[in-house]
């Protein structure tokens, strides 16, 4: 890969695009709904093979679920881009205008970022979130997916390219680039495309975005690993507790927002744990403590075992659990906040003190009161897709919408005026 050439031809794409109205790019947008529909077959085909190769490898089956493509997502994805579609245009949005007392207007305005990168593992429906979200917010985007779903990608993107190049002069080819390098030579050339990348998303395990962060040279929007606790409050309601964690658990445990800790208020283990075993009816692999693991042992449940440390701060990204008894909420978020990756943290509880405690106190993207973190989503939280989690505090934080994609400029009219 010519990283200078690429990013070359992806910057002129930037310029244009970032000049094309709202009318434009939907326009643009609604020729690769077209585009990808009429591929529908051969994108699906494409994907299997990915899908049997991963599975011949010994992939696990909650990561192979998260590189599956079926009739459903395929909708969702195409759901996605309407969505987006329908959102308004951010370019342009006036944020703050004041006059100052020489007379100079100054506004400050939405701008696009100019050329991102997001390096991303399986999930082939981040393909086409990530260049739906950049270029309804004027912006190029290079892919760089992994290796496991290279087919499915190549698929996707030359859909794609076919729906802008069917827009006419409303759809900029030029705004859309994938990486096909199946070793990590091109990674570095990414993080290191100092003035021609602004900026690099990584999207998948600890260990990539870890890397990314450490050698990137060009700016970073950290997302991605989700290390997410729920924690089961004093007087809380323990069947309403125990569904919340089978869905923030099982029903994706591959996904970022998926639980892998779970925290219980010691006066209400004995009634939680037992309805917990059972709603994980021994498909979840729990890792406990000594007093947890004896209320499981007490009632029967299988699938058990003593948890060590390393399991509490643990991303499993799979059907496992670990499982620990605390005496109070302070003590909970103080667990949380030490162990946890600042993506998405849960209590279930009946004290509204409490729950304004730890939304108050917990640090992460996003808190939730009585709610799976599941729920953390682009999709979910109405902006269509997401370029990912953000898990940092500066510039964006939490799912990444159209708007974390723009930076602002000031403009600034004046009349002659000197200082």
């Amino acid at each position: 890969m010519n990283i200078d050439s690429l990013c070359a031809t992806l910057r002129k794409g930037a310029d244009t695009l970032a000049l094309h109205s709202e009318q434009q790019k939907n326009k643009a947008l609604s020729c690769v709904i077209d585009s990808l529909l009429a591929h529908k077959t051969d994108i699906l085909n494409a994907n299997a093979k990915d899908v049997a190769d991963s599975r011949a490898k010994g992939t696990s089956e909650a990561l192979v679920e998260r590189l599956a493509l079926d009739e459903k997502k395929f909708s969702s994805i195409i759901e996605s881009i309407r969505v987006i579609i329908q959102q308004t245009d951010p370019i342009g949005e006036e944020i703050a205008g004041w006059k100052t007392p020489q007379g100079m207007q100054i506004r400050q305005v939405r701008v696009p970022l100019g050329i991102v990168a997001i390096i991303y593992e399986s999930r082939p429906n981040v393909t086409v979130d990530a260049f739906s979200l950049a270029y309804k917010s004027g912006n190029a985007i290079l892919l760089r997916g992994s290796s496991s779903a290279l087919a499915s990608n190549k698929a996707l993107v030359n859909a794609i390219q076919e729906g802008l190049r069917n827009a006419g002069t409303d759809g900029v080819l030029d705004s859309i680039a994938l990486s096909e390098c199946t070793d990590h030579s091109d990674v570095h050339d990414i993080l290191n495309a100092v003035g021609k990348i602004d900026v690099v998303l990584p999207r998948g395990s600890a260990r990539l975005i870890n890397t990314v962060v450490q050698d990137a040279r060009v700016p970073v929007i950290q997302t991605g690993a989700g290390i997410c606790h729920l924690y089961v409050d004093q007087g809380a309601d323990v069947t309403m507790a125990a569904s919340i964690a089978q869905n923030a658990k099982m029903q994706r445990p591959g996904a970022c927002n998926a639980i892998e800790t779970i925290l219980v208020h010691r006066s209400v283990a004995e009634d939680f744990i037992p309805l917990l075993a059972k709603a994980f009816d021994a498909k979840v692999n729990i890792r406990a403590d000594s007093y947890c693991l004896d209320l499981l042992t007490k009632c029967n449940a299988q699938n058990i075992q003593a948890a060590t440390e390393e399991d509490f701060g643990f991303e499993f990204l799979d059907f496992t659990v670990a499982l620990k008894a605390v005496d109070s909420i302070e003590e909970a978020v103080t667990f949380i906040n030490t162990h946890n990756t600042k993506h998405s943290e849960a209590i279930v509880t009946n004290d509204r003190s409490h729950a304004r405690l730890f939304q108050a106190q917990v640090d992460a993207a996003c808190v939730y009161v009585n709610a799976s973190t599941r729920f953390t989503d682009g999709g979910e939280f109405g902006f269509g897709a997401e370029l990912g989690i953000s898990t940092q505090k500066l510039h964006a934080r939490g799912p990444m919408g159209i708007k974390a994609l723009t930076t602002t400029k000031f403009l600034i009219d004046g009349d002659g005026n000197i200082r």
